[in-house]
């Protein structure tokens, strides 16, 4: 196995800070000031995933971490008109288009790009027009790998759940083998790749290998973590996790 690329980066995502806060509908804790130590502790960008139903992440929060983010502010969303108003508003970094439905518990698999793709490409044209530029997540099939770039977008995120839930080591590293072929391709197509969905701290460092890989989205292990041992260090651990080192 390879080492990871020293230009991997960390996106970190607070979503589930804000799941606590909602539980009660209260205030705290907020996850502008969860970005600000996720930042402290080494990440080297913020993700946010505002969801229809509006369930952990509010219009506010984004709003705020838009000025307040001293690293990058990744937005995760779903492809439709609310949305792209809401990101051509706000601006972040970069847009991160996802499936959601309102029954999952979190997202379950990657975008159908393929069989959306008129529709879909409208919208990347939409908001790298305005300068926003655009990744999608999608599982590492290479149909939606070549629609992902037919759109073009900037980014892919290879969505991961697969990989983290395989019951087995046999079948773990099928589904590594999948995404490395997945990232191979992608990278050929001019894609660039991020990655991320069920990463932990004992499963990432094999996905923090693979070639061309540029950025991990982490999120609910590293909040869990943090509540036991605080944001900060939770998230240099990630950080050593991803290097081997944990």
């Amino acid at each position: 196995m390879q080492s990871p690329s020293p230009l991997l980066t960390l996106g970190v995502n607070i979503d589930h800070v804000a799941t606590i806060r909602q539980a009660r509908r209260t205030v705290e804790p907020d996850p502008v000031t969860a970005a600000a130590l996720a930042e402290l502790g080494g990440a080297n960008g913020i993700t946010v995933h505002l969801r229809e139903d509006r369930r952990h992440i509010q219009d506010r929060d984004v709003q705020i971490l838009r000025q307040t983010v001293q690293t990058h502010l990744n937005l995760e969303m779903a492809p439709t008109d609310e949305m792209v108003a809401i990101a051509l508003d706000i601006k972040p970094d970069y847009v991160t288009l996802v499936p959601e439905k309102r029954e999952e518990i979190t997202t379950e698999g990657g975008i159908d790009i393929v069989g959306n793709f008129e529709r879909f490409k409208g919208v990347v044209d939409e908001l790298q027009g305005a300068d926003i530029p655009v990744s999608w997540f999608i599982d590492a099939e290479p149909e939606q790998i070549e629609a992902s770039q037919k759109t073009g977008a900037k980014f892919i995120e290879l969505h991961t759940g697969k990989y983290a839930e395989a019951p087995s080591e046999v079948a773990q590293q099928v589904e590594l083998d999948y995404l490395r072929r997945g990232a191979q391709q992608a990278i050929a197509q001019g894609l660039r790749v991020n990655a991320g969905h069920g990463l932990t701290y004992r499963n990432v460092f094999p996905v923090a290998c693979i070639e061309g890989m540029e950025e991990l989205n982490i999120g609910h292990t590293i909040i869990s973590r943090a509540v036991l041992v605080g944001l900060e260090r939770a998230v240099r651990e990630m950080k050593l996790a991803m290097g081997g080192q944990l």
